[in-house]
């Protein structure tokens, strides 16, 4: 009889104690027989360590040395793990102890898939989708990220409508299951990111190589989501549109980069009228940040895209309409309202 795959969870923490008192329980009682839980500490100023080591000692904590965000901090400490899965888990997901086996069963099924994400349920609401990852991820044609369960701000209830596992485009940095071998193939997560969509620029960097994103509909965890940043946070704003415009550089052909910027540099100017319509010039003026991020990082990211070859590619999950037009303009509001015929 095989030995079952070994699956490191890894824990990024950044003076999140509370968050790991609260959710570091349910993940100890993870019931994967060849598991190791692991906490990246990201150069915390609180009590983090301390509480860990007193309260959990059978955990591993690697420190890093400061604080290299999200995407740096799981580079940094992932150098340091040996095992044939990683699990990126943020601190403030539950768990249930039968969380892990369904993921790997899929991922080994069909070697071609790398990646997978579980069903993704808020932990304040736990019947309703939650807004990080829902059912999986999506993008439209324009880079626009959705979810099966969560277009936008609207947030589905869980009424068995998401059962099938399926192909998707991006799994959700929540708790994000990933092949050892395939995060080595690609370098990881890109760190001039920081946070927010690095994992879905390291799916679309790994389907450009062919290889599938799974949702798995067995595993169901809970998020809190908005933990280090609040929605409403420039800062959150800033690297939501920076990192937007990042990986569209990054990983459209060259053929359909300068058009879908175009267009997105229009889409964007209209969001950030908006902000000022509404009074959140803070808002506006982190949009208008981004764009000139963009601008002072351009050779930078087309040198990135450098020889990449897109013969493989494999789209599956991309929506070839507009989900912004769809959603305000159409009003539709849910994933099954969508026309199937333009999801490849």
């Amino acid at each position: 009889m095989s030995l079952l795959p070994r699956v490191a969870v890894v824990i990024l923490n950044w003076n999140g104690r509370r968050y790991l008192e609260q959710f570091l329980p349910s993940v100890l009682k993870t019931s994967y027989a060849n598991s190791e839980i692991i906490v990246a500490d990201n150069a915390s100023s609180d009590d983090s360590i301390t509480f860990l080591q007193s309260n959990f000692p059978s955990v591993k904590v690697v420190q890093n040395q400061e604080n290299y965000g999200f995407a740096g901090g799981y580079n940094e400490a992932l150098k340091l793990v040996e095992a044939d899965y990683f699990v990126l888990l943020n601190s403030d997901v539950e768990v249930e102890p039968n969380w892990i086996d369904p993921v790997i069963a899929l991922l080994e099924a069909d070697k071609t898939a790398v990646a997978a994400q579980p069903k993704i349920r808020g932990f304040k609401n736990k019947d309703e989708f939650e807004y990080a990852g829902a059912a999986g991820g999506f993008l439209d044609k324009y880079g626009y990220p959705f979810c099966r369960g969560r277009i936008f701000d609207t947030l589905e209830y869980d009424t068995g409508q998401y059962e099938k596992s399926t192909e998707i485009f991006w799994a959700s940095g929540a708790a994000f299951f990933i092949r050892a071998s395939a995060w080595r193939e690609v370098n990881g997560l890109d760190e001039d990111f920081f946070a927010h969509m690095e994992e879905i620029d390291l799916c679309w960097r790994l389907k450009i190589k062919g290889y599938k994103i799974l949702y798995c509909p067995q595993s169901i965890v809970y998020h809190v989501g908005g933990g280090t940043l609040q929605a409403e946070n420039p800062y959150k704003t800033y690297l939501n549109f920076r990192n937007n415009l990042f990986m569209l550089i990054k990983n459209l052909p060259p053929g359909k980069r300068f058009f879908t910027l175009f267009i997105r540099f229009w889409l964007d100017f209209v969001t950030l009228l908006k902000f000022l319509a509404e009074g959140k010039f803070k808002q506006a003026r982190a949009i208008n940040k981004a764009h000139l991020a963009f601008f002072s990082n351009l050779k930078k990211n087309l040198r990135k895209s450098k020889g990449t070859d897109y013969q493989k590619f494999n789209a599956s999950g991309l929506y070839k309409g507009s989900i912004v037009w769809n959603y305000f303009a159409g009003k539709r509001t849910k994933f099954d309202n969508l026309d199937i015929n333009k999801l490849n």
